[in-house]
């Protein structure tokens, strides 16, 4: 619970850092609410911080049976030493996720060249993309890595004596990658980016691309490492991509 509460309040924070980007992406349905904005924003920021705090516990006991955990953060919030065999592979998350950051930028420009907002628009939106990276690489990494993949694993092992096989594992990371990418629509459908199949399948399969080096990561290393991977891909996303379009 304790593991839990950390989560929930970097779920907080991080909504918070969220929240100058979805103004920015959705001013109209901001501004047809009828409560007032700070009403409206704060029950935003409180409803991730508690889904972070139940979703990340429920994650943290179903995927402990299957050696899936945040160890890093584990041993930091009990004050335990952490496991000798554990190794830390950051540069390797790092790179995997501006990587995957950069083959998602590619695969989305196909077809849709980039429009230039201007130098001034774009230093906006790299700001606002650069705060709106904390909330990928926590609450999305508990909620779709954490919470999916552990219970995803945890309902394959049943069916087979409660030992988990690598097949499980893949199937797990696969199934929540997927069910990221289709996460992300509702959004685009608010922004009007998606309104033909294809561009939905777009979108549901460039967002799972994420999710399946973050899944990895998270099956490998542990959480931490892909909250670090996601993070990465967003800031090549939403900082390094609207630089790039203000020159």
């Amino acid at each position: 619970m304790k593991l839990a509460a950390l989560l929930g309040m970097a779920g907080m924070l991080s909504t918070m850092a969220l929240l100058p980007y979805l103004v920015a992406l959705m001013p109209l349905k901001f501004a047809a609410s009828r409560a007032p904005m700070w009403a409206v924003l704060s029950a935003q920021v409180a409803q991730a911080g508690l889904l972070c705090w139940l979703l990340g516990w429920l994650g943290l006991f179903l995927g402990a049976q299957h050696g899936l955990d945040a160890p890093w953060l584990r041993a930091w919030v009990y004050r335990r030493p952490r496991n000798p065999t554990l190794h830390a592979h950051w540069r390797l998350a790092a790179m995997l996720g501006m990587l995957v950051g950069l083959l998602v930028a590619g695969m989305s420009l196909l077809g849709s060249p980039m429009h230039s907002g201007g130098m001034a628009g774009a230093i906006d939106a790299a700001w606002r993309g650069a705060l709106a990276s904390f909330y990928g690489g926590i609450v999305e990494e508990v909620e779709c890595r954490l919470l999916l993949v552990s219970l995803f694993v945890w309902l394959l092992a049943r069916l087979n004596r409660h030992q988990a096989r690598p097949w499980m594992f893949m199937l797990a990371i696969a199934l929540a990658a997927l069910l990221f990418g289709a996460a992300h629509l509702p959004a685009a459908f608010a922004i009007g980016m998606a309104h033909t199949p294809i561009l939905i399948g777009r979108i549901v399969l460039l967002n799972a691309l994420v999710g399946l080096a973050t899944g990895t990561l998270f099956w490998k290393y542990g959480l931490e490492h892909a909250m670090l991977a996601h993070f990465c891909a967003d800031l090549v996303l939403h900082v390094a991509l609207p630089l790039a379009g203000g020159f």
